[in-house]
């Protein structure tokens, strides 16, 4: 119980550090932000969190419906393809976005000189930034309602044909309606993903709480404002989270029976044509084309730019994400341990506690890590000069340290979900078996559980590795001095409009993590299939 307290204590550190920067406003900045900053961020926070709502709503629910209750041409293949974007992180679908299709991309180059077509939207606004998020995180939205509608079966559509709706009333006032829950649930995810953006936000020049917090920290080198500015993100964030909470207590499982859960609608020819043209519309402009660009202009670069400074950016990346699963992997399974062994109300909450930095964005915890530890720092400087004469300017601020702290407080949840399910699964007669025989409880964990938790420690390792490597502001703005990675140098050259040299690390992360995610919707679809 002690170690889980501990770490809620770590996870609520961000959150107490960043509203305490209210007791030290600095005023100038404080009305500079007030009168110029803030009324931009938050509509522009508003219209993003309402555009990409409603993208992800649509793309999500339609995409679902097709695969789990329609029968048409490649589901099979689109049931699991339609996930891939998750693969690809969001700044690198806006990068290739403006690079193909900006005034000077090849596409409105092609359109001009070969059919004299001008004028076409502007990628560079707040629309462009809505549907390249929207196409990024629909996948949050489109799984779990894939697997709603996959649970409910044809059953309710008929249900409701046999009381006299037609077959679109019946999606619509039945269907709907019952996988509602799980749609919102998706639906807060891909927004809490929205709000924690600060990569896609940077190259589009869209500004949010993110990017603000980025440049009131290393443009006007306060990390007093950047702490406030965290503190008024932290209240959109748990509102979101109060939604989220709110429409999981909502839900109620249902099962039937296998044939009714297969049985699908088969749609007549020209329909089936439509959907199949849907879904592919969907993925190639989602997944297939951004990461043919990226191979194209890879193989524009890979002979100048392929040097020993790229081993270094991989190697980084690839450690600090292998270092960073192991911790959150560890910290998981003795979280989800304590709570087998002391289950109740208080565990439960203390686990969520622990848990809720998955909902924090990277700046956040940043900025919220990083103050405390700087003053620690400070503490020990000036301690170690008045008792030893030590004569330096850095202890902790100058290491991994932080960064390795705000990685464990971000990731715990990616960790310990696969990790606890496991253990769920284990029954308690397991437990009482080898107690009888002897086995205590280091020796239960060690040489009972921990060999049955094998495939959930491993997927849990997996998707934290791969969220690591895809992670960019917590590594931009805590990593020490040339600790560079690879979602580094995707910031770096994107900023500078360099999309063709930005493509071989941002390759680099999608490769990581498409194999996650095939075995991960591989594992997910096949039990309906």
């Amino acid at each position: 119980m002690l170690f889980a307290l501990a770490i809620a204590a770590l996870v609520l550190v961000p959150v107490v550090v960043t509203f305490s920067s209210f007791a030290r406003v600095e005023g100038d900045i404080l009305a500079h932000l007030t009168e110029f900053v803030l009324p931009e961020l938050v509509g522009n926070t508003l219209w993003l969190v309402l555009g990409v709502g409603a993208g992800v709503s649509v793309l999500g629910v339609s995409l679902a419906w097709l695969t789990a209750m329609c029968d048409f041409p490649g589901r099979r293949v689109f049931g699991w393809a339609l996930m891939l974007p998750l693969a690809l992180p969001a700044y690198v679908t806006a990068f290739v976005a403006i690079g193909l299709l900006d005034f000077t991309g090849p596409l409105q180059t092609w359109l001009r000189d070969t059919w004299g077509l001008t004028g076409l939207p502007e990628i560079r606004s707040r629309g462009g930034v809505i549907l390249v998020m929207s196409l990024a995180l629909y996948p949050y939205v489109y799984l779990i309602a894939k697997n709603a509608f996959a649970t409910q079966g044809a059953i309710a559509l008929e249900a409701a044909q046999s009381l006299g709706l037609s077959r679109t009333q019946g999606f619509f006032r039945v269907a709907l309606p019952m996988a509602r829950p799980w749609i919102a649930a998706g639906l807060m995810l891909a927004l809490m993903e929205t709000l924690a953006d600060f990569g896609t936000m940077a190259i589009f020049n869209y500004d949010t709480f993110t990017t603000a917090i980025y440049k009131a920290w290393y443009s006007l080198f306060s990390l007093a404002a950047a702490a406030q500015l965290a503190s008024i993100l932290i209240l959109f964030v748990l509102v979101v989270v109060v939604f989220e909470q709110r429409s999981r207590t909502q839900m109620r499982y249902g099962t039937v029976g296998r044939s009714a859960a297969t049985r699908r609608i088969r749609l007549s020819p020209a329909f089936a044509a439509l959907a199949f043209a849907y879904a592919g519309t969907v993925l190639a402009i989602a997944f297939l084309i951004p990461v043919a660009q990226l191979a194209l202009w890879t193989r524009d670069v890979i002979a100048d730019d392929l040097d020993i400074r790229y081993w270094a950016f991989a190697w980084h990346s690839v450690l600090l994400a292998g270092i960073g699963a192991l911790m959150v992997v560890g910290v998981s399974l003795l979280l989800a341990y304590a709570g087998r062994q002391r289950p109740g109300n208080a565990m439960v909450w203390t686990q969520r506690l622990a848990t809720l930095g998955y909902a924090f964005p990277g700046a956040v915890l940043a900025v919220g890590l990083f103050i405390p530890v700087a003053a620690l720092d400070n503490w020990l400087i000036d301690s170690g000069r008045a008792w030893f004469g030590f004569d330096g300017t850095e202890i902790l601020k100058g290491t991994l340290l932080v960064m390795l702290l705000a990685y464990l407080v971000r990731f715990l949840a990616v960790g310990f979900g696969p990790i606890d399910s496991g253990l769920h699964r284990i029954t308690r007669n397991v437990d009482e078996a080898a107690r009888n025989l002897g086995t205590g409880a280091a020796g239960l964990l060690t040489r009972v559980h921990l060999p049955m938790l094998r495939a959930s420690l491993l997927t849990a390792a997996t998707l934290t590795f791969v969220d690591i490597m895809k992670e960019m502001p917590i590594t931009l703005m805590t990593r020490p001095f040339g600790w560079d990675t690879l979602a580094v140098r995707v910031f770096e050259m994107t900023s500078e409009g360099e999309w063709e040299r930005a493509a071989l690390p941002a390759l680099a992360i999608v490769i990581a993590g498409i194999i996650p995610i095939i075995l991960l919707t591989w594992r997910g679809t096949r039990p309906l299939d």
